[in-house]
């Protein structure tokens, strides 16, 4: 019986670290193995579980160990983390591409993508524009199955303190009981229900490019 392993990158991020959890927990995978810039204890005690330290920017030479069924990419920043533009573009879409590219060369069947509510290659935002743009291109690497999954804003507890996405959460709270019908695809989701979400498209794994709204993950994620 052929082994099925999970590739996870983005792992200590918001999602990522919900998702690694609930991977390790389902024990649905043989192996899980995690691109992390440094090792992270939380998951050591875990046998199934393979750290691998590395370096975005030479992702190459370490491809030879990345063979997996199913890859979550849950890479991503924000334009005051990374510092530019150039920088912003080059972890949100340059990264998640050559993953992808690498994984598939190493047999992957299904590419698991963390983008965002709005993309949209034509966008003037340049967030909404750099996502749709990374959406098109992963779409165009041949994968069997690509899950493109767009929440609204994501809450949780992050490591890193956000100031700015802290006071939309807070707002987004209060006026989250006002969207209903057509707008209830904007209420702010639970990073923990996208990783929910995600695994259980994996699952799934159906053929072909598929998008799943914020409103799709929330009741998939809640089931």
């Amino acid at each position: 019986m052929t082994e099925r392993i999970a590739l996870v990158a983005g792992a200590t991020g918001l999602v990522g670290r919900s998702l690694v959890d609930i991977l390790v927990h389902e024990q649905t995978y043989d192996r899980i193995r995690i691109l992390v810039r440094q090792t992270v204890a939380h998951w050591q005690p875990y046998p199934q579980v393979e750290q691998i330290v590395t370096d975005y920017d030479h992702l190459e030479q370490q491809a030879g160990t990345w063979h997996a069924t199913d890859v979550y990419c849950c890479l991503g920043t924000t334009i005051k983390k990374a510092g530019s533009q150039e920088r912003m573009y080059q972890i949100d879409v340059t990264y998640p591409l050559r993953l992808a590219e690498l994984a598939r060369q190493q047999g992957a069947e299904h590419f698991l993508l963390i983008s965002a509510m709005g993309a949209d290659a034509n966008s003037r935002i340049f967030y909404s524009r750099i996502k749709g743009e990374l959406e098109q291109q992963l779409s165009r690497l041949g994968y069997p199955s690509l899950s493109i999954v767009q929440p609204s804003l994501l809450l949780g507890d992050r490591e890193e303190f956000r100031p700015g996405e802290r006071t939309a959460a807070v707002a987004a709270r209060v006026l989250s009981p006002l969207l209903r019908g057509s707008l209830s695809k904007y209420k702010p989701i639970q990073a923990t229900t996208v990783a929910q979400a995600m695994y259980r498209l994996a699952l799934k794994r159906k053929a072909g490019v598929k998008v799943y709204s914020s409103h799709e993950l929330q009741q998939l994620g809640s089931k």
